[in-house]
C-alpha cells in the first residue's frame, strides 16, 4: 500500500552524467596508457576538483571496491567508475563508499566520498575514468561534452546495440 519493501528498478536512461565536479576530458588524454588506449573500454575522464563521486548512469551496483564502482544499466551496458590512477594501491584509504553491491541508483546519485589529500600525498593522479567495459560488444553510439562540469550534470549519452 505504501510501497515499503518495493525494490527499486533500474531506470531506462541512456544519458551520461559527470561523476565528479571538474574538467571532463577525452579518454585518449588520460596519462595511463591502459585507459587512454581504451583497453578497458570506451569512455571519458574527469580531472576532479570536487570530492563527491556520483553515478554517471542509472544502474545497479555490481562492484564496490573503494577505488572502483561497477554499474549495469537497464540496456546491459556495463560501466566502471575508476577513481584516480593506481589508487588500488591505497587499499581503500581515501574512499568512503555510499553504496553497496545490489543497490539501484539514478544518474547523479552519490557513490563515494574521496579524500583527495591522501591521493595527492601518495603522488598519484586524481583523474577519474568512466569506462564502458563491454563497449566492444554492446555500445552502438557514444558522445560526451568535454570541459568544466559539475557532478551530476548531464553531459552526453551512450546508446547500446539492440
Amino acid at each position: 500500500m505504501f510501497g515499503f519493501g518495493k525494490k527499486k528498478t533500474v531506470a531506462n536512461d541512456n544519458h551520461l552524467y559527470t561523476p565528479v565536479t571538474g574538467e571532463v576530458i577525452k579518454l585518449e588524454n588520460v596519462s595511463d596508457p591502459v585507459f587512454a588506449g581504451k583497453m578497458m573500454g570506451d569512455g571519458f575522464a574527469v580531472e576532479p576538483t570536487g570530492d563527491t563521486i556520483v553515478s554517471p548512469v542509472a544502474g545497479k551496483v555490481t562492484i564496490q571496491q573503494g577505488h572502483a564502482v561497477g554499474l549495469e544499466r537497464a540496456d546491459g551496458l556495463e560501466i566502471l567508475v575508476h577513481i584516480g590512477i593506481d589508487t588500488v594501491s591505497l587499499n581503500g584509504g581515501p574512499f568512503t563508499p555510499q553504496v553497496k553491491v545490489g543497490d539501484v541508483v539514478d544518474g547523479g546519485d552519490p557513490l563515494a566520498e574521496v579524500d583527495w589529500q591522501q591521493v595527492d600525498d601518495a603522488k598519484l593522479p586524481k583523474t577519474t575514468m568512466v569506462l564502458i567495459t563491454n563497449s566492444a560488444d554492446k555500445l552502438d553510439n557514444f558522445s560526451v561534452e568535454v570541459g568544466d562540469s559539475t557532478a551530476g550534470s548531464q553531459i552526453g549519452q551512450a546508446i547500446a546495440i539492440d
